[in-house]
């Protein structure tokens, strides 16, 4: 390997080190905190600070929209389907992640069914996933959704050529019809290079705390990409339809991926911003008569740290 080669190699290695890093930044501090955190942290990480922090304040800026959306669904009792499709490790867990981070999770809510037991396999096809489709005042986000019989079930031979063509015949069909009953459906097809996604698995295979994510039907799909292309293929042609289209995310950038996706869901549910009545903190009754029972020591968890 060249020194050039291997200095690029390094620097993937880098960034994908500081993703997960910046994942936990985001779980952890406030928007009026990350400047002076940001400060603190990127020296050590030798990583480029600036075009960090503006990824931050994007995202940010992006996820106060996001709950500006949520209570606009909720005040006009909107039903929203959001579709993340994709090949493993494309990044479909981490913009749901960003996109629910802030959300209320009996407002906007994630689906991400199993594989079928005995039973759902001899239901309707699509049976098995309307109990997940959102009431009034709802969103849902399928992390794999119905189309899983046009990727995975096709290529791994767990459906018959009768089935997919079924599928693509049903499809548009059943999409039309959750339209029709006021359901605003989103679809999303998460895209990445062959490099991309081998670098992806390589890294998960050396990180423990990432091997979790690595199955065997992942590993399997390495040596079947190019079926999978195919399956792709046929599946954006036959079900991308007016009514609910396909809408192609650019991946290999798993920051910039997160920003465009988010920005193209906001966009693509007109929203105002609800006003909320001022909240006042009523003052807490006191009793004279009042005594706190006693605790058992032994009921407390150790204080550790």
């Amino acid at each position: 390997m060249t020194e050039e080669k291997t200095e690029r190699l390094r620097k993937r290695i880098q960034a994908e080190i500081e993703d997960s890093f910046d994942e936990e930044l985001e779980l952890e501090i406030e928007d009026h905190r990350l400047a002076d955190a940001l400060d603190a942290t990127v020296g050590h990480l030798q990583v480029d600070g600036d075009e960090r922090k503006r990824y931050f304040r994007e995202l940010f800026r992006l996820q106060r929209e996001l709950v500006k959306l949520q209570d606009w669904i909720v005040d006009q009792k909107l039903k929203v389907v959001v579709i993340f499709e994709g090949r493993d490790a494309a990044g479909k867990g981490g913009v749901i992640k960003r996109i629910t981070q802030r959300l209320n999770p009996r407002v906007c809510r994630v689906a991400a069914l199993p594989a079928p037991n005995e039973r759902e396999r001899t239901q309707w096809y699509f049976q098995r996933y309307v109990p997940y489709l959102p009431a009034a005042g709802e969103m849902v986000l399928f992390d794999r959704s119905w189309y899983n019989r046009a990727g995975v079930e096709r290529v791994m031979g767990f459906c018959s050529s009768e089935d997919v063509e079924r599928f693509f015949q049903d499809t548009p069909e059943f999409e039309r019809m959750l339209v029709r009953a006021g359901i605003k459906l989103v679809k999303y097809w998460f895209s990445i290079s062959d490099d991309e996604q081998n670098f992806r698995f390589q890294m998960r295979i050396h990180d423990p705390l990432k091997q979790w994510k690595l199955s065997p039907m992942d590993l399997e799909s390495r040596r079947r990409w190019e079926d999978y292309t195919k399956a792709k293929e046929a599946m954006l042609e036959r079900t991308n339809i007016p009514e609910a289209p396909w809408w192609i995310v650019e991946a290999d950038d798993k920051k910039k991926a997160r920003l465009n996706c988010i920005h193209h869901l906001l966009s693509q549910i007109p929203y105002d911003e609800v006003v909320r009545p001022a909240v006042a903190l009523p003052e807490r009754i006191h009793n004279p008569n009042y005594l706190r029972g006693p605790v058992a020591d032994e009921m407390y968890v150790p204080d550790v740290y």
